[in-house]
């Protein structure tokens, strides 16, 4: 009887261990930490480590903030404009693949006061979220009733039926991101999401146009629309009023393995003679890192001429006239012109949803020529 007792006892004890361990899991590990919003049960996991996907930030390094130039560059090696605006998460998503019956977002924005005369907080620091790559689901406006972005804002993106679907989170234009988490509900199970059907990122150069100036949500500027429509990763290096084609943006660029290349850095090129200077060059170092890399050329479609224009198309017909196979030019007046141009913009010079749809639309059949393998 009395080994009997010894028994039940110790019985009892390994099970009040068992029940502690389990209850208090989270003091081991914060990826189980279970917290309440909106009447949810909800665990928040790090956005920027496994099993989310980061995309758009081509030099990230481990444990260092969102950034989308080297870490290590300096205002010295690039103009300071771009090296602020690096900080933008512009272009950049978290993809993941999950059966949570809920999506929620918490996130510490780089500069919780911005307000833009141009643009909705939904473009400039908010977050959109779509399903299964291209299902649009729901945006996060970090200033809805307020004026001021909390710190951390937390939204509910999706609240719905259980099943594995995958997820594309659309970081913000015009801000920066100090931390994400995304929430799940608490047995929520996990996936790799599926690959691109192309998997080297499509390049972006260019202005506050290719930054997403005037977008309304942070996945419907010109630039993600295209990658979108090709399921490719996207780099975006727009820098708002500061895209001078310097050769140090080039020898960045080139130092990078893509699909495609695009750049229109006409709308920030103070005018036509600093376009006969730089352009060409800026292209030559691209081609020599990427001889067969398709490179589609754009210029301006407001306040156009044609002497901006044609420095611009010298670019490309001197290229072709060297044998070039892989180049293309796409006068900018031609993506917008089926319609009056006083609906395109929020100020005679930025898309509205709307000019970057024409964008989108005209810039897609060219794009499409450059990336058939030849």
């Amino acid at each position: 009887m009395k080994l009997l007792k010894i028994f039940f006892a110790a019985a009892l004890a390994l099970a009040s261990v068992s029940v502690f361990a389990a209850d208090d899991l989270s003091k081991l590990d914060k990826n189980f930490a279970v917290e309440k919003f909106d009447g949810l049960k909800v665990v928040y996991r790090d956005a920027l480590e496994q099993p989310f996907v980061l995309e758009g930030f081509p030099w990230y390094e481990k444990g260092k903030p969102l950034y989308r130039l080297p870490a290590d560059t300096k205002p010295k090696d690039i103009s300071g404009g771009v090296w602020y605006l690096a900080k933008h998460t512009s272009g950049g998503v978290v993809r993941f693949r999950t059966d949570s019956p809920y999506i929620v977002v918490k996130a510490s924005i780089l500069s919780p006061d911005r307000i833009m005369g141009l643009m909705p907080a939904t473009g400039s620091s908010g977050f959109d979220l779509y399903a299964n790559k291209d299902t649009y689901v729901k945006s996060a406006n970090p200033m809805r009733n307020i004026t001021k972005i909390p710190d951390p804002f937390t939204q509910i993106l999706y609240n719905g039926k259980r099943q594995m679907r995958d997820y594309t989170l659309y970081l913000p234009l015009y801000n920066g991101v100090n931390s994400l988490e995304i929430g799940t509900s608490p047995d929520a199970k996990f996936e790799t999401p599926a690959p691109h059907k192309i998997k080297k990122p499509i390049v972006f150069y260019g202005s506050s146009i290719t930054q997403g100036a005037a977008a309304t949500r942070t996945s419907t500027n010109y630039c993600a629309l295209l990658a979108r429509k090709f399921d490719a990763p996207l780099v975006n290096l727009g820098f708002s009023g500061n895209a001078k084609g310097e050769t140090k943006m080039a020898e960045l660029i080139a130092s990078l393995d893509m699909s495609a290349f695009i750049y229109d850095y006409d709308h920030n090129a103070p005018n036509a003679a600093h376009l006969k200077k730089t352009h060409e060059p800026f292209f030559k170092i691209i081609r020599a890192a990427h001889p067969k890399l398709p490179v589609v050329m754009i210029s301006r479609f407001y306040g156009a001429t044609d002497e901006r224009t044609n420095a611009i198309k010298q670019t490309y017909l001197n290229a072709v006239k060297s044998g070039d196979k892989n180049v293309y030019f796409i006068d900018g007046r031609d993506l917008v012109k089926e319609v009056d141009p006083s609906y395109l913009t929020v100020d005679g010079t930025h898309p509205n949803d709307l000019g970057f749809y024409l964008m989108f639309k005209n810039t897609l059949p060219v794009l499409k020529e450059a990336m058939t393998v030849k």
